[in-house]
Formats: structure tokens, sequence, C-alpha cells
């Protein structure tokens, strides 16, 4: 039994679907039953509350893996540790944690104790730190529908961007293999992209002309905060791009290809397949 948490989310979900088709017996925790998608129908679902400590253990009894996906904000550290002991408590074998590149210091800071309290022993563990995800571009549909600009925060700040569908193979891999166990998986696309690079490749998918407009930090973190953001996930966005502004995560590694034989999925490739969300009106 593998326990999946964050499993209405990008990577949760999808680890939930490859796991499902190999046959696995599943269960997939949530607070919110209703937003589960209609295909993990047979999925076992247990509401549980990383706040609520009893819930926890309900929610690991039986179970021999978890993944562990805490949504981002000041409490990760609380949320992690409040599953890796419900997790030794309840004598599960392994968990593999998503956690964020640099998660052992930096923006992503507060990942470390989640990776520390695995490393200390006790339980077979896998850290997963992904780069930045390709389908954050998805928050400029509504942008390139409209033919205004997309907000860019890094300037020409490259990253490794990583499709989460690479990052949720990599996360079945290690859940149901021992090969990669005591490692940190650092998860990345095949090169360096920046904003201006990604709106470039998604005007010759959509056929759409895009351009980029520069948006100030302080700025940008006036707007996460207006748009109801915590404050902790504000200023970590706010360090993060401040961070690939200035090259700091100008990163590749081969991490993906070593635990799934294939080169990653690049960024065009993840538009092209997505490209429809750009111009559905309903996305």
């Amino acid at each position: 039994m593998i326990l999946v948490t964050g499993a209405t989310g990008t990577v949760g979900r999808e680890v939930l679907r490859l796991l499902a088709g190999r046959g696995v017996p599943l269960r997939a925790m949530t607070r919110d039953v209703a937003r589960l998608p209609s295909h993990e129908a047979k999925v076992e679902v247990v509401r549980a509350d990383f706040e609520a400590p009893e819930t926890l253990r309900a929610a690991v009894d039986g179970v021999d893996a978890v993944f562990l996906l805490t949504a981002p904000g000041s409490w990760v550290p609380g949320h992690d540790l409040a599953m890796i002991d419900a997790a030794r408590a309840a004598g599960v074998r392994k968990v593999v944690k998503l956690s964020a590149v640099g998660g052992g210091s930096g923006p992503a800071g507060w990942h470390a104790p989640g990776e520390e309290a695995l490393a200390a022993g006790g339980l077979a563990w896998t850290a997963l730190r992904p780069s930045s995800f390709a389908s954050n571009t998805l928050r400029w549909a509504a942008a390139i529908r409209a033919g205004e600009p997309v907000p860019n925060l890094t300037g020409t700040g490259t990253q490794g961007v990583v499709d989460p569908r690479d990052v949720a193979e990599v996360a079945v891999a290690a859940l149901l293999g021992a090969e990669h166990d005591g490692t940190v998986l650092t998860l990345t696309g095949p090169g360096l992209v920046s904003v201006p690079d990604q709106a470039a490749q998604l005007s010759e998918i959509l056929g759409l002309p895009i351009s980029t407009v520069d948006v100030p930090l302080e700025t940008a973190r006036e707007q996460l905060l207006a748009a109801g953001l915590d404050p902790s996930v504000a200023d970590v966005a706010v360090q993060g791009s401040r961070l690939v502004r200035e090259g700091g995560n100008a990163v590749v590694t081969g991490d993906v290809q070593r635990v799934l034989g294939r080169p990653p999925r690049s960024f065009r490739t993840w538009a092209l397949d997505h490209r429809g969300a750009f111009l559905d009106t309903r996305a």
C-alpha cells in the first residue's frame, strides 16, 4: 500500500495516475475528496490534515511507502515532520519526499528539516528536488488569450525547467524500487531556458505573438499578497525570482535520465502537449 499526499496537485495527481495504472494498492490523502479526479474512483481515500496528528496516524495505518508532498509555505517543516513521525510510528518502510531545487538552503530552505529528518534514519527515503515546473507557464494563459504580455520576474536568468510528468515518473521509480534509496535527486529538463525563451517557444507553437514585461520584484510581492498568498509564500517566490535573475538556478543535471533511462522532456515538448490549455477559454 502506497499513500500519496498532495493527491490533488500537479505532481501528486500524476503520481496517483501512474501508480493506479500499475495496479498498485493506493491510498490518497486529501482534505477535499471532491477534488480527486474521477479516474481515481477505485483508490482508497482518506481525509487527513497535516495539522491533526491523529488523522495522519489513520492515514499511514497499514502503509508500506509514502509520497510526501506538502503545500508550500512556512508550515512545510511542521507538516513534513508530523508525517515522518507518524510514518515511523506506524512502521512505514519508505518515504519519498518532494522537495525543491536547492532544498537544503536558500529560498527552498523550508524543506531542509524534513530532508534532515529522513536522513537521520529509521526509514528508507529519497528526496526529489525539482527545478521550476514547465506547467508554471499556465498562469500566462489569460494574458496570452487577451494578447497581453506575460509577466517576467526573472529577467534573462535561466533555469533547467522540468516537466512535472518527469518528476512524477521519478517519484514512482523511487517508491517502487530500492536503487535510489538514501539519495537526493535534482530533477531538471535537458537545457537552460529563460522566461523570454519560454515565451518565444510558446509564440511559435501557438502561432500567436507573445511578449514579456519585466515586473519589479517588490511589485510582484505586492501582487502576490493582493492575490491572497501567505506572506511566507510571497517572500519565497520573490527570493527565488531574485536567485534566478542572478544566475543562481542555472542548473542542469542528468538525474532524470539516470532514473528513467531516457532524456528528460524539454519545455517545447511540454508546451506542444499542453498547447490547448493556453487557447481554451475554460482553462
